[in-house]
């Protein structure tokens, strides 16, 4: 499941890219599919580098990859780059994890090109609310969210670091039900019979793309999204 739009980040051949916090590398991993670019995946846990490490090897060995990788442990408060290393930034769900928000949005903005564009993603303030009341395990664990941030909020950091906004996209209603399923049910019971039901159906519509199924979430976008996404520019108007 991708959250960041490239075309919209405008990802290209030849571009430096920075996946902070990346996870699993799903976002990483379809910059190399997307571009021949070079993607340094950051996160500072061990056992997401590796995950990310198995799945980017698969698509070196199965040729579905154009671009070239590079896994760093690392800390998003202090990047371990230097200045203006980057042409694009991602930075998808990320945010809501990291107590100083507020300066791993100064750290990438140092790291980014003058001219250089950044996405960031961060869940909603709706779903959010509805899950942190919810469900307590939902939040309150190691590595959980430590905020919830209201509509606009990332607007003023954004604008302090030189960044200027040019698009915004709410994504993925479907996953806010399927997370407050889980809220309802319990967070660690995954395997309950509803969420894993309701999980069996995203993992088809993302493995079949079925239109009817991406008109809707379209739709329902506009109201009840799980994710908000921000593309910057830094020292563009």
């Amino acid at each position: 499941m991708l959250t960041i739009d490239y075309n919209l980040l405008g990802v290209k051949d030849g571009d430096r890219i920075l996946d902070v916090g990346c996870g699993g590398g799903r976002h990483s991993w379809e910059a190399c599919r997307k571009a021949n670019c070079l993607v340094y995946a950051l996160d500072i846990e061990i056992g997401e580098l590796n995950n990310a490490r198995v799945m980017l090897q698969a698509m070196d060995r199965q040729g579905e990859s154009r671009g070239r990788w590079i896994l760093v442990k690392g800390n998003t408060t202090s990047l371990p780059f230097e200045d203006a290393s980057f042409d694009k930034i991602i930075c998808s769900e990320v945010l809501e994890h990291i107590p100083d928000d507020k300066h791993c949005i100064k750290e990438m903005a140092r790291v980014l090109k003058d001219d250089g564009a950044i996405a960031i993603s961060v869940p909603t303030y709706l779903t959010e609310a509805i899950c942190w009341k919810l469900s307590r395990d939902y939040h309150d664990r190691p590595g959980g969210h430590v905020r919830i941030y209201k509509t606009g909020e990332l607007v003023s950091p954004l604008r302090q670091n030189s960044f200027h906004i040019y698009a915004t996209r709410r994504k993925h209603a479907l996953h806010s039900i399927y997370w407050i399923s889980r809220c309802l049910f319990g967070v660690n019971r995954e395997k309950a019979l509803i969420p894993s039901l309701y999980h069996k159906f995203l993992v088809w519509d993302i493995k079949t793309k079925s239109k009817p199924i991406r008109l809707l979430e379209n739709f329902l976008d506009y109201f009840f999204p799980k994710s908000m996404v921000y593309y910057a520019g830094k020292n563009q108007k």
